[in-house]
């Protein structure tokens, strides 16, 4: 009966294990596919768009592809200064932010810091959902480093820039100029890519609140570092 028992549990432990691995060779055959096509949705954009849907069934997101060489180069040097200083530095992980993070973490007792790079957050973004859990950040983890495996910095900055949300509904930076601006990704100033990299970490949030304290404080440091950032040709 004994050997029934953990025969059968060993078929499920296998079971279990063919499953992880197909799911993560169904990522990695879309990472590839990615290198040269354009995503036309993200797992944040089918939750955006799932929430919106949830008040108003007749609800669109707004989203148009831009290439990279039709964005702003004050976008792309904000966007480095306020989310990765080392993008051209690391391979998907900065050392340094993680064991920060790690240190908030351990002395609030819970996931509330991810010391997360543009590659992590594009990983999330593409595939995963917005929880905070250990398993979630190892999914990340391993699909950062099939991004920075086979992709250039520039497609990864090329693709963040086009897919992050900046609002209730809003994703990429040719519909965020077109929201708050009326003008294009390509003609974006300094002052507006600062302000529109300030809203990044709360997108939904500071769509409404552009006048608090902590976000003008956050532009400031943005205005202050984007020209020193290095962002790929």
């Amino acid at each position: 009966m004994m050997k029934k028992v953990f025969g059968w549990i060993g078929k499920g432990v296998a079971l279990a294990i063919a499953l992880v691995l197909l799911y993560q060779l169904w990522i990695f055959a879309h990472v590839l596919w990615w290198i040269d096509h354009n995503p036309t949705s993200t797992a944040f954009m089918a939750a955006g768009l799932a929430r919106q849907q949830d008040k108003n069934p007749d609800a669109e997101l707004r989203h148009k592809w831009v290439p990279y060489d039709r964005i702003s180069i004050h976008l792309k040097r904000a966007i480095v200064a306020a989310e990765d200083a080392k993008f051209l530095e690391h391979e998907g992980f900065d050392v340094e932010g993680i064991q920060a993070a790690v240190e908030k973490n351990l002395k609030k007792g819970k996931l509330v810091a991810g010391g997360s790079t543009i590659s992590q957050q594009l990983a999330k973004n593409l595939f995963l959902s917005g929880e905070r859990s250990f398993i979630r950040k190892g999914q990340e983890a391993v699909i950062t480093l099939m991004i920075e495996a086979t992709w250039s910095k520039r497609r990864i900055l090329e693709v963040y820039l086009n897919v992050i949300e900046w609002g209730n509904g809003i994703y990429g930076a040719e519909a965020a100029a077109r929201r708050y601006y009326k003008t294009s990704a390509a003609n974006l100033n300094r002052d507006q890519a600062a302000r529109m990299a300030a809203m990044v970490p709360n997108p939904r949030l500071y769509e409404h609140n552009r006048g608090s304290r902590t976000y003008q404080r956050r532009v400031a440091v943005i205005k202050r570092y984007m020209g020193y950032s290095q962002v790929p040709r």
